[in-house]
């Protein structure tokens, strides 16, 4: 008998993604299977951000949407997780009544428990838990990918940023042991991951919770050990807490690539001090220059606030010089607007949209130029490539697959004849053309190598064609997950730290 089905939706950062794998894992655990493509699911999860502009808008809108389908689907239920859902608790009920199930970041876990019990008694739950209650990493998960994986080294932050919400909505910051993490590293490769990116609000705070200021640095080395594991990246270190060791791991330990994402958010002292990023201008650019000075080829990408709250010219010119100094590969840019519950909000020096829209225009226009010089000057470079799935928008028409090469850049390439190139295969070819936002190789391929990952995705493929798209674990298209560098242009960017 084929279990109720089940449908998650994302919004967010790259925290809300690991935590969707564990919702869908936690629920095909519990008897659900995922929802075939195009069908209406018997419960639809939304975990939310509260970080983004209009997330409440956005919420609202999906959920409205869903009102016709439940009135013709019964026994059709609607859950609510996340960020927003931790922030509004009670509103969300208030508002859409429709909804089953409410709860919180603290307690994923629960998640199972509560659609039943609200199917039992035919009454919405709403649990909300003030503090972790089961780290995430020990929960069952579905990974939306088979050859790169996410791996939490921690939870929540310290850090008192005045634009942002997180830590009153995610808790202090709790570390996970360093044998925990690797055993999760050492598990994942086991089942042909190749790539791993360890992710916390702040990477380089790891481990002090744990009395090792220097564990973060320990762990990228013990990494290095792990057989089997090609490419190690992380995501989101602070400036503040940026020390050489990390460098020197980068640099020294073969599978970690060189590639570093860093949020400047500001390149005004002034502005930073308001913020409460407690680093500035020449701290930040000093890490630079000392990451390119071991690693030369490094690929660093960043994330920059445009119209913070009594943001001047002056301020604003002093973010372009940045950015004209470091020479970022990418950036995600993006127009400061008030986020509720956040000291930003309520400050003087509010600055006009047309303003902040006017500088961002200018912003994006430099950080392109430079990416493109910069990917211009790659043509020609033999680059080794992890094959992705669904990270090039154009490849049905335009006849490319698209992988990741090992500073994290995308890149478009021809397979050509020859065996089938599967996503999580490897590949080595030679850049033919540098655009802004990604790179082309349209030569023949000069190695292919099949792998684990390869095997796991092109059996998930055949399981999925004999059960019809349904059914749990590997039978089930996946969904995309990107795990390289951030692209740039007007989109706006997941919040980081």
């Amino acid at each position: 008998m084929i279990g109720r089905s089940y449908e998650v939706r994302t919004f967010g950062c790259q925290m809300n993604v690991h935590d969707s794998e564990r919702l869908s894992g936690l629920l095909e655990s519990a008897g659900y299977v995922p929802a075939a493509p195009g069908s209406e699911a018997d419960v639809v999860v939304f975990n939310t951000c509260a970080v983004r502009e209009n997330a409440d808008n956005r919420l609202y809108g999906n959920l409205g949407q869903l009102v016709p389908m439940k009135k013709s689907h019964p026994g059709m239920q609607i859950a609510v997780g996340g960020c927003l859902a931790q922030k509004d608790r009670s509103t969300i009920l208030d508002r859409a009544p429709w909804v089953d199930v409410v709860f919180g970041t603290h307690n994923l876990h629960r998640l199972p428990v509560l659609l039943e019990r609200a199917r039992h008694n035919a009454a919405a739950e709403l649990e909300i838990a003030e503090a972790l209650e089961v780290f995430p990493s020990s929960l069952p998960t579905r990974r939306a990918s088979h050859h790169s994986a996410w791996v939490s080294i921690s939870v929540g932050c310290d850090n008192t940023c005045t634009f942002c919400i997180v830590p009153s909505l995610r808790g202090r910051e709790r570390d996970r042991r360093p044998g925990e993490v690797l055993a999760e590293v050492e598990a994942l490769v086991g089942e042909g991951a190749l790539e791993i990116t360890l992710l916390g609000q702040n990477v380089n705070s790891y481990g002090r919770s744990l009395g090792d200021p220097g564990a973060f640095a320990k762990l990228l080395v013990a990494c290095g050990r792990v057989d089997g594991l090609e490419r190690v990246r992380f995501t989101s270190p602070h400036p503040r807490d940026f020390t050489d060791d990390v460098i020197e791991a980068m640099a020294a330990t073969a599978n970690v690539c060189h590639q570093l994402h860093m949020p400047l958010q500001s390149g005004s002292d002034d502005v930073l001090r308001r913020m409460r990023r407690s680093y500035r201008r020449d701290r930040f650019l000093g890490i630079v220059e000392r990451v390119r000075a071991a690693m030369p080829d490094a690929a660093i990408t960043t994330d920059i606030i445009v119209g913070f709250p009594g943001e001047t010219e002056a301020d604003f010119a002093d973010t372009l010089d940045v950015v004209r100094q470091a020479r970022f590969s990418g950036a995600f840019t993006f127009q400061y607007s008030p986020r509720p519950g956040t000291p930003a909000a309520t400050m003087d020096g509010q600055i006009d949209r047309a303003t902040v829209a006017e500088r961002y225009a200018r912003l994006v226009a430099l950080q392109d130029e430079v990416s493109w010089e910069q990917n211009r000057e790659l043509v020609g470079r033999r680059v080794e490539l992890l094959v992705a799935e669904g990270e090039g928008r154009k490849d049905d028409a335009t006849g490319r697959l698209s992988g990741r090469a090992r500073d994290g850049r995308l890149v478009h390439f021809r397979a050509g004849p020859g065996p089938v190139v599967r996503p999580g295969d490897v590949v080595e070819t030679v850049v033919t053309r540098g655009a802004p936002h990604h790179l082309t190789a349209d030569g023949s391929l000069l190695s292919h190598r099949r792998t684990r990952a390869g095997d796991a995705w092109e059996l998930g493929r055949t399981a999925a064609a004999h059960t019809g798209g349904e059914g749990g674990g590997t039978a089930a298209a996946r969904q995309t997950v990107a795990l390289g560098m951030p692209s740039v242009g007007p989109a706006p960017s997941p919040d980081r730290r």
